[in-house]
Formats: C-alpha cells, structure tokens, sequence
C-alpha cells in the first residue's frame, strides 16, 4: 500500500477522542483508519513537541513551549482566564523556571485552540443544585398558585476585563464577587401583565408582606 497523507486536524481529532474518553482507541482507529502504532507515535510527539508533526530543520528551530508547559498555561486561564501575556509570562519564569517572549506564549495558546473573547461573568454565589432544586419543586404547581418576590438592587461591578481565553466553541468565565449598592424590594403579581406590585426600600419584613397580600392581592381577587 503506498503512502498515504493524514491530515493534521484528523490526527488532534483522534487524540481529543482518545484523551476525553468519548470512543475507545479501536473504534477510533477503525474512524480515522491508520494503525495503532501510527496513533501512538502520533500521541508521544503531540505530548513531547505539543505538535501532530515533525518539522524539518529548514522550518526553524524547536519549539520553547512543550506539552506540559503548555498544560500549565491553559491550568492558569482555566482559573482566570481574563489574565494578560505579561501576567502568564510572570508566572511561568516565578513557578516553572521558563523565561520566554510574549509571542511565543500567544503561539502556543493559539495552537492549543484558544482564542480572544468576551467573558461571561458568573456569580461566585450561585449554586447550581439549589438552583435546580427551586425548579424541580415550583414545577409541580399550576402557574396560577405561583407569586413571585422580586428583590433588585444597584450593582456596582467589581473591576475586571471584558475578554478572555478559552477553547474554541466554549465561553470564557470567571467567578467573581458582586459588589451590590442599596437595595430595594419589588414584590408584584402577574399573570399576562402586571397586576399589582409594592416597592420599599431594603428588604420586606413577613408583615409588610402579609399586609401586601391582604390589602392588594386579596382585595384584587374579591373587587376585580
């Protein structure tokens, strides 16, 4: 059989699959249709060089960058990913006695597949189960047994930077406290539209609440 040419976006294919679990190395094999000793050497040069191929000498010298300093850089920008290149370039010489440019840095993040974009920022707050808790038990009532208590405030953001990097077709987050201002509390009920609300300043107390549902809620139901 003569040779045949594999492409480089194949080769990172099969080792993503392989590296992520999603398919066992036959499987893979019988998908990308080169042999298993083809894949593993494939797999110790993208781990060595951080590369799929082997370049020439006349292509210039090797790279600075291997496989694990490169993981070490996307470990940061997984924490932080809004961090700048003279950031990572401190950290780098500080804790993994590298000393590079720059660009090499931006080189290695671009061939690790990530790129430029806007953060998205997430409460440190929040928690996701308790999150998906409050849905699983609301869901079980009609829409007409739900009142919703709103409470709003001015937010002062902390400061922080509108980009950062992640992997292709994935956001760029950070967590990060929210720094709030006076509060208000808006309380209101609604079906198609708004059809009552009370609004205080700070937060509503069981009496101020409970007077809300008697004299407006209540009263709205039985003078329509």
């Amino acid at each position: 059989m003569g040779f045949r040419h594999i492409s480089c976006d194949v080769k990172i294919a099969s080792l993503n699959l392989y590296e992520h679990g999603h398919l066992t190395l036959p499987k893979i094999l019988d998908c990308v249709g080169f042999s298993e000793r083809k894949f593993y050497r494939i797999l110790n040069l993208w781990r060595t060089t951080d590369d799929v191929v082997t370049y020439k000498k006349s292509h210039g010298r090797s790279r600075i960058l291997h496989h694990d300093d490169v993981q070490y850089l996307l470990r940061l920008l997984k924490r932080s990913p809004d961090w700048f290149l003279d950031k990572l370039l401190e950290l780098l010489k500080t804790n993994w006695f590298l000393s590079v440019h720059f660009t090499t840095i931006h080189r290695a993040l671009e061939r690790a597949g990530l790129s430029t974009k806007d953060l998205k920022f997430v409460a440190d707050e929040r928690s996701e189960p308790v999150r998906n808790e409050f849905i699983r038990q609301a869901a079980q009532y009609p829409p007409e047994y739900l009142g919703f208590l709103n409470e709003t405030s001015k937010n002062d953001r902390t400061a922080h930077r509108r980009r950062g990097r992640a992997p292709k077709a994935k956001r760029a987050v950070k967590r990060q406290e929210f720094v709030r201002g006076p509060r208000v509390t808006a309380v209101g009920l609604t079906t198609a539209r708004i059809m009552t609300s009370k609004v205080v300043e700070g937060s509503m107390k069981r009496a101020t609440y409970l007077e809300f549902l008697e004299y407006q809620v209540v009263c709205l139901h039985l003078f329509p």
